[in-house]
């Protein structure tokens, strides 16, 4: 590459970095990673304050991610008939207003139905951003974009557990104060915001048509599967018990819960940035059978472990396999989908993913209730070689 290639190439990209809608853009982002790994170092001092079983306080996380879920397509479509900016403001209005009342909240049960509304306001924000980015940017400068977008996403969700477990330290209520920065964002949307808005309706129709097209194929449907899996271990065994076993066995302060699940992120950032190498020598479905294999180990070695600062291990193992996995299912997702039904594919996975969120944390409150802290861990292990033979078998054709 000459020095006039690589000038224009860095010029591109201070651009794209100093341009105020994309700026705009990584904050609504930012705020769309907030709602969960924030508060979840907080859930022992919850539940001791409120009184709530340890089992219960997964319900915080299942009632925030069920919205997207459901509502996902619908507000897909409201976006492209009102405009994506009226649905990103509202959604951030709503986001910031429902999820600092929860800190003003001392009752378990409206702090679940203020954690819904929450959750709806945070449904859409994340897809939107990225759509943003394929509405105001084309070729090397979305690719440019993309990357920043992640790298400032990624760096959000590895921090915000451990600015969520030092606001813990004061009382369990103030993490959940973050959400109040969603309001200015959304004033900043409104008056600074410039993009294009799409003209006429997308074809749901043909949508719709495609999704039992596209559930037919084996391959995919394993694909769905794994992405599910992962978000069950995540956000069941690690996001929501993890911080409950510290505080048990260690007496760990939120602090420390923060860093520990901030761990977790480090290492899914660093995997992802180096995955290029591993898949240069690996075929995807050989590094996301991989990941299942390592998410058992990570598991298992958890009740294991003898002081707390020996579980930076599993906890990086599992950031590992979750930085392996996420990353060779969407290569393969786009590998395998026909171009017109790529939009369909990534909709679907999405879904799967939200099922496996909002399951999670349910499944292994269940589990908690029947066998103890440690049973959540060993029966990850076993759910983590069940979904490795699922997604070996639906793949082997």
């Amino acid at each position: 590459m000459n020095p006039i290639e690589e000038k224009s190439q860095f010029e591109q990209r201070k651009l794209i970095y100093l341009d105020l809608n994309f700026q705009i853009i990584c904050a609504v982002a930012l705020i769309a990673v907030l709602g969960v790994s924030s508060i979840t170092p907080a859930f022992p001092s919850l539940a001791k304050e409120l009184k709530v079983n340890p089992s219960d306080v997964g319900l915080l996380i299942t009632v925030f991610t069920f919205p997207a879920v459901v509502l996902g397509p619908v507000i897909d479509i409201l976006a492209d008939r009102w405009g994506r900016k009226k649905i990103i403001i509202i959604s951030l209005f709503l986001y910031g207003i429902a999820g600092t009342a929860c800190a003003f909240s001392r009752n378990f049960n409206l702090l679940l139905c203020l954690r819904f509304l929450q959750g709806i306001g945070a449904a859409s924000l994340f897809s939107l951003s990225i759509t943003l980015i394929g509405d105001l940017y084309t070729r090397n400068r979305h690719t440019t974009a993309i990357s920043y977008n992640t790298t400032i996403t990624n760096v959000g969700t590895a921090t915000y557990p451990t600015i969520g477990g030092a606001l813990a330290t004061m009382g369990w209520y103030y993490p959940f104060m973050l959400p109040v920065v969603a309001i200015p964002i959304g004033l900043l949307v409104l008056f600074a915001l410039k993009n294009p808005e799409p003209k006429g309706d997308r074809n749901r129709q043909v949508d719709l048509g495609n999704v039992a097209k596209v559930l037919k194929n084996r391959k995919l449907f394993g694909l769905f599967i794994a992405s599910a899996g992962n978000f069950v271990l995540l956000y069941g065994a690690y996001i929501t018990y993890l911080p409950q076993l510290t505080n048990d066995i260690f007496q760990a302060s939120p602090v420390t819960i923060g860093m520990l699940l901030s761990s977790v992120y480090v290492a899914i950032a660093i995997t992802s940035s180096q995955l290029g190498k591993l898949a240069r020598r690996f075929k995807p479905k050989t590094l996301i059978q991989a990941s299942f294999i390592l998410y058992a180990l990570a598991m298992l070695i958890v009740p294991l472990m003898p002081n707390i600062w020996f579980l930076l291990i599993p906890t990086t193992i599992f950031g590992i396999s979750l930085g392996i996995s996420f990353h060779s299912i969407q290569t393969l997702l786009a590998n395998l989908a026909p171009r017109e039904y790529m939009t369909t594919i990534l909709s679907i996975n999405r879904t799967f993913l939200g099922l496996g969120q909002t399951l999670g944390p349910l499944l292994m409150g269940i589990v908690f209730v029947l066998g103890g802290i440690y049973s959540v861990f060993y029966v990850g292990v076993g759910f983590a070689i069940l979904i490795f033979f699922v997604f070996r078998y639906c793949t082997c054709i």
